[in-house]
């Protein structure tokens, strides 16, 4: 038993000690390709950095605004055909969606001609989609600007090979190692960063289309109920 504890104990450290040893040998990688190489992992790792805050920040917004309760226009039916407008305006107040602020914005127009209370409905939806598609753009720059610093870096890396190849009497892999180095590295974040902006924009605006189609489509009901109480 004291045997196995050992071992188990020896292999910890073990472990412990080549994460150690590998995340020292990354920095003095990254260390090798000089100011110009540093300069261009710090500006990847922070467009990193903005890519996941904006994706996950975005997507649990998004999500929260395809959040709507199959019962709601149907609640405002109900309160509409009831009379009881202020009853359908507290009920949108307390639902946090873009839907509920447009059916609201609509209700507030009752009693004006079927057109103006549609278009300012309409406004609200626009203005809502804005929202929604909010930092979008950032996103999708990153995802096209990342792989070019990344290139950049392996055209400067490579600069500073041919440079060192050129200016020393013996040319050594160790001599090449830093320009390689910082070709190599720069190159796969910004590729690595570059997909993951890509496909992240990409399935971002899916769901904002799937946000739209119900916005429009609760529209459609709300406008239908209003001509009701006519019938």
């Amino acid at each position: 038993m004291f045997n196995l504890s050992f071992f188990l104990f020896q292999d910890a450290a073990t472990t412990t000690t080549e994460t150690v040893q590998s995340e020292q040998n990354l920095i003095d990688l990254i260390l090798l390709g000089g100011p110009l190489g540093v300069a261009n992992v710090l500006v990847l790792l922070l467009l990193s950095i903005i890519a996941v805050y904006i994706f996950v920040e975005r997507w649990l917004t998004i999500s929260q605004a395809g959040k709507i309760d199959d019962n709601f226009i149907n609640n405002i039916r109900a309160a509409v055909a009831s009379n009881n407008i202020e009853g359908a305006k507290n009920l949108c107040r307390s639902t946090d969606t873009p839907v509920a602020r447009m059916v609201e914005k609509g209700l507030q127009r009752i009693g004006k001609p079927l057109k103006d209370i549609d278009a300012a409905v309409e406004n609200v939806g626009n203005l809502e989609v804005f929202k929604l598609e909010k930092n979008l753009s950032t996103l999708a720059s990153i995802s096209g600007a990342a792989p070019m610093i990344g290139f950049l870096g392996t055209v400067t890396g490579m600069i500073i090979a041919f440079y060192k190849m050129a200016s020393e009497q013996n040319v050594t892999p160790d001599v090449l190692a830093g320009g390689i180095y910082q070709a190599l590295i720069t190159t796969a974040l910004g590729l690595v960063i570059g997909i993951f902006s890509f496909v992240g924009y990409n399935y971002l605006v899916a769901k904002v289309e799937q946000v739209i189609f119900l916005m429009e489509r609760s529209t459609l009901e709300f406008m239908d109920l209003l001509q009701e109480p006519t019938r």
